[in-house]
């Protein structure tokens, strides 16, 4: 069982903090309306993995690999679409006189939207959760619960500490927040454009 759990929280981390589309949304989003409307977004990959979960153990390890180009392109697009909303409130940043401060059910819909449409939870799930956890659950219950358990409450409490370490950097100034959510707005562009042209050029080669 001390495998399952220092598996779980050493996973858990490194899906948390590694670069990638959700961490970038997290930021971009706490930049631009504070960490406290930021926070219910971390619970996105417990709503979002549900499925993926289920999906990837049930149907997609049967199905043809076009699935996951078909997942980039549609992650990219939507990557997009955020990068465009964050430029725009870089460049009306001087204008916003106040930011929305309040808990918000929309950043967590869009986090697990941002979630549910990157591939990364699929192969994730495919290539290492998917059969530690069987493996776990077959030798005994209690270590695939702990794995789960420790995989999920280690990335939301990271989550949540990148999102407050982010909103206190709001507080240094409006030329350095301006700077920050300017360089999420590229950051997320960039996702977005990787992920579509990765997924383009799969699909075309498949």
């Amino acid at each position: 069982m001390l495998f399952y759990l220092t598996f779980g929280i050493t996973y858990g981390f490194a899906a948390a903090v590694m670069p990638g589309p959700l961490i970038t949304y997290l930021v971009s989003h706490t930049l631009t309306n504070g960490s406290r409307s930021t926070l219910p977004a971390v619970f996105a990959p417990l709503i979002s993995d549900g499925p993926i979960a289920l999906l990837v153990m049930l149907v997609l390890i049967k199905v043809p690999a076009g699935i996951v180009q078909l997942l980039r392109i549609g992650g990219g697009i939507f990557i997009l679409y955020l990068a465009l909303g964050a430029f725009q409130a870089w460049r009306n940043y001087e204008n916003k006189m106040t930011l929305n401060e309040k808990t918000s059910p929309k950043s967590l819909y869009k986090a697990v939207t941002v979630n549910f449409l990157n591939p990364g939870p699929y192969l994730g799930w495919s290539l290492v959760l998917g059969p530690l956890l069987l493996k776990g659950w077959q030798e005994s219950a209690g270590n695939g619960i702990v794995l789960l358990a420790a995989f999920y409450l280690t990335m939301i409490i990271s989550l949540a500490a990148v999102i407050l370490l982010f909103g206190t950097a709001r507080q240094l100034g409006s030329k350095v927040n301006r700077s920050m959510l300017g360089v999420s707005a590229i950051a997320l562009a960039a996702f977005g454009l990787y992920q579509l042209w990765l997924g383009l050029m799969m699909f075309w080669q498949g």
